[in-house]
């Protein structure tokens, strides 16, 4: 299962979410920026438990299918920022199309 995190921006936040994770003995497999894979499902206690505890640190859990696509925009936009080194060779928006395996029209909207 995958989860989306918004304001989930650096290394730091991706301790935090992985703090809280082990702390409510949650299983994963992966924490990036904007999201983190769990080995199971959450119940919707352990999903309310959750959101509490990441409002707390400035995180927030997403339930809305659009605002989690404009989080992963946002994360690949920093990402690219700030943790590559080499120029993109291809236009930007084929590389968010083909990141996100969206069409740009649709991602644009």
């Amino acid at each position: 299962m995958k989860i989306y995190i918004k304001y989930m921006v650096s290394i730091r936040c991706k301790l935090i979410v992985k703090a809280e994770l082990d702390k409510m003995d949650i299983g994963y497999s992966g924490v990036e920026l904007g999201e983190a894979i769990l080995t199971n499902d959450l119940t919707s206690e352990d999903h309310d438990i959750l959101k509490i505890a990441l409002l707390r640190s400035g995180l927030e859990l997403l339930d809305d299918k659009k605002a989690m696509l404009i989080e992963k925009i946002k994360n690949i936009i920093i990402e690219m920022v700030h943790y590559t080194e080499e120029p993109l060779k291809i236009n930007f928006s084929d590389f968010l199309s083909e990141k996100l395996s969206q069409e740009y029209t649709y991602l644009s909207h």
